[in-house]
């Protein structure tokens, strides 16, 4: 039997922060939870840092996770949210690090890329894949919890290469998605912009 890997994904933020866990077990993934962190009420960024901290060290001895996946923050033209998300982000990070958990960092593009097979796809999107790959029932409220999950699933894949759960089953419907399954058979045959 396969040891068991727990995988905590984080999707950080300044008011809402999204978690999400999965256990893989050999070449299966489930759902353990997904949830956020609410720091919307707390008007002191420095109180916010220290709840994500605290937050995130009572989630890790709880679960007990193997590796953390973090949502790379992407490049906005505002300044001040960047150096904000930049901060949670570093916090999230220093928790694991305190427990000595490897941090493993994805662009939120190439999470989307993995989860769906589209760099571009929505929030509602990936989510709708989640949903579908890892069988749960009711949406969460905030799609901070399913990015967060993303990560994850993302971080997961991208380890295993090959782990097992249910994709859904596509209708033929247009050229792009014919487009998009000759590219992932056909991986040799793409040549890259350098």
């Amino acid at each position: 039997m396969e040891a068991e890997k727990i995988i905590l994904g984080i999707d950080p933020g300044t008011l809402v922060m999204g978690f999400g866990l999965i256990r893989q077990q050999g070449k299966q993934m489930e759902l353990m939870c997904m949830d956020v962190i609410k720091l919307n009420k707390l008007e002191n960024q420095a109180l916010k840092l220290k709840m994500i901290f605290e937050k995130l060290l009572g989630l890790i001895d709880e679960y007990h996770p193997d590796e953390l996946a973090i949502e790379a923050p992407f490049f906005g033209k505002n300044v001040q949210s960047m150096l904000k998300l930049g901060r949670a982000q570093g916090v999230a990070m220093a928790a694991a690090l305190y427990r000595d958990i490897p941090i493993f960092e994805y662009a939120p593009r190439t999470i989307k890329q993995t989860i769906t097979g589209n760099g571009s796809a929505s929030k509602e999107q990936v989510s709708k894949m989640l949903q579908a790959m890892l069988r749960f029932g009711e949406m969460p409220k905030y799609f901070d919890a399913t990015d967060a999950l993303a990560a994850a699933v993302c971080h997961c894949i991208d380890r295993g290469k090959d782990v097992n759960y249910t994709k859904p089953k596509k209708k033929r419907s247009s050229s792009s998605s014919d487009w998009s399954k000759f590219v992932l058979e056909h991986p040799d045959r793409i040549t890259k912009k350098p």
